[in-house]
C-alpha cells in the first residue's frame, strides 16, 4: 500500500466520522496559571576527567565557592577536569508550593567532553525579577557517553545536557489567590471567533444567565455568579469539563525536509486542472554469448589445408537503452472539493510525498487552494 492511498484511507476515516467534541479544559487557558520559567549558574562536579579545560570563569567561580566554605585559594590555583561550569534551568509550575519539587536541566557552557557521573552543587535558580524560586541540586542523569583512546572517539546523544529528577526545591510561591476573584479570564490555545463564541454560549447555558462573554477571538471574559463567590475553584470544576467544538482555519502543514504533509479537513480547492508526467530511463549492461563465422584450414578433405567457413564463440557486453515517457494524465477537481477529493484525485496520479508538495504549492500560487500553507 503506497503512501497517499495510506493518507486517503485515513482521510476518507475522518470525514466519514462525526466531529469530536473536546473538554474546555483541553481548548483553553485561565490567565495567570501558567508556569514560570528560572535560569541559575552552577558547578558540576565528580567528572572524571571529561570536565572544563583551564578556563578563567570556572577556576573564579570554584575559587569563590571555597572562599565561601572558608578555604581561601586562587582563582588561578583551582585548575581540575574533574569541573564544568553549567547553567540550569527549570520550570516552575503554576500553584507550588515551597517544598515542592521540580525537575531541573543542566547544560555546559564550557569546552567539557561530558557531564556523566557528574553532581551539581547548590545552584540558586531566579525568574525575571531576579528573586530566588528554586535551588537545585544532585546527582546528574546523562542520556549519552562520550569517550576517546588511542586516537579515536566514540560518543552517543548528548553527554553535554544532564537531568536532576526532582532536584529542584521550591523555596518561593507565586502568588495564586483565586478565592477573592471577581471574574477569570480565559484564552484560547489556538485563537478563532467561532470557537470562542461557542465557549460563551455553553458557558452561559452551564451557569443559567449571561455571565461569559467573548472580547474578541482569544478571550473569554467570565463573571463569577452569586452562588460561586468565594469558591472559583468548584465554578472551574464545572465550566472545565464542558464539551466544545473547536473550529480552525484551513491550513496545510508540510515539512519538505522529512517529506511530511499535514491537511486539515477543511480544505478546499476551486475549480483546476492537474497534469503530472512520469518519464522513466533505464541503462542495462549484460554479457551475451555470439558465435561469429570465420575461415579455419580444414586438416581433411580433398583438398588439404584448404580454408573452409567456420564458427567462433565469443563473449560481448550488450548495453540496451531503454526510454518510457507516459502519457501525460490530466485530471480535473471540481470546485469545492474536499480532502478526501483531493487525495483520491492524486493518488490516481501516482504522485509521491515529493510530488504531492510540489503540486500543493502550485495550487496556491495559481489561487486554487483556499487554505492556509505553512511550510516548516
Amino acid at each position: 500500500m503506497t503512501f497517499l492511498r495510506r493518507v486517503f484511507i485515513l482521510s476518507l476515516s475522518f470525514l466519514t466520522l462525526p466531529s469530536f467534541a473536546m473538554r474546555l479544559k483541553d481548548v483553553v487557558s485561565v490567565k495567570g496559571v501558567r508556569e514560570n520559567q528560572l535560569v541559575g549558574y552552577g558547578l558540576v562536579v565528580g567528572l572524571k576527567g571529561s570536565g572544563d579545560s583551564k578556563s578563567e570563569y570556572t577556576g573564579m567561580s570554584m575559587s569563590q565557592m571555597l572562599r565561601q566554605m572558608g578555604v581561601d585559594v586562587k582563582s588561578d590555583l583551582t585548575f581540575s577536569k574533574n569541573v564544568a561550569a553549567v547553567v540550569v534551568t527549570a520550570d516552575l509550575p503554576p500553584f507550588a508550593r515551597v517544598g515542592a519539587r521540580v525537575d531541573i536541566i543542566v547544560s555546559s557552557i564550557g569546552d567539557a567532553k561530558s557531564l556523566e557521573g557528574g553532581t551539581l552543587l547548590l545552584t540558586p535558580l531566579r525568574a525575571s525579577d531576579k528573586k530566588v524560586y528554586v535551588v537545585g541540586q544532585g546527582p546528574l542523569s546523562v542520556g549519552g557517553f562520550a569517550g576517546s583512546g588511542g586516537g579515536s572517539s566514540s560518543s552517543k546523544n548528548h553527554p553535554t545536557i544532564g537531568r536532576v529528577p526532582d532536584g529542584g526545591l521550591v523555596e518561593r510561591e507565586v502568588s495564586q489567590d483565586f478565592t477573592n476573584r471577581s471574574a477569570v479570564r480565559l484564552t484560547l490555545h489556538n485563537p478563532d471567533f467561532t470557537t470562542s463564541s461557542r465557549i460563551s454560549r455553553l458557558i452561559n447555558q452551564e451557569l443559567g444567565g449571561v455571565y461569559a462573554r467573548s472580547r474578541d477571538a482569544a478571550t473569554v471574559d467570565v463573571m463569577i455568579p452569586y452562588d460561586f463567590e468565594g469558591s472559583v475553584v468548584d465554578l472551574m470544576a464545572r465550566i472545565e469539563r464542558l464539551p466544545v467544538q473547536n473550529d480552525n482555519s484551513a491550513r496545510i502543514v508540510i515539512n519538505e525536509r522529512t517529506g511530511t504533509i499535514v491537511v486539515g479537513e477543511a480544505v478546499r480547492i476551486s475549480t483546476v486542472a492537474i497534469a503530472h508526467g512520469n518519464l522513466t530511463l533505464e541503462i542495462k549492461s549484460e554479457e551475451k554469448t555470439v558465435e561469429e563465422p570465420v575461415l579455419v584450414a580444414a586438416e581433411q578433405g580433398p583438398v588439404p589445408n584448404q580454408p573452409v567457413l567456420g564458427k567462433k564463440t565469443t563473449t560481448v557486453n550488450e548495453t540496451t537503452v531503454k526510454f518510457n515517457e507516459e502519457g501525460d494524465k490530466l485530471l480535473t477537481v471540481p470546485e469545492g472539493a474536499t480532502l478526501g477529493d483531493v487525495v483520491k484525485g492524486l493518488n490516481t496520479l501516482g504522485v509521491t510525498p515529493r510530488d504531492l508538495i510540489s503540486i500543493l504549492q502550485a495550487l496556491k500560487a495559481q489561487g486554487a487552494l483556499q487554505a492556509e500553507l505553512e511550510i516548516l
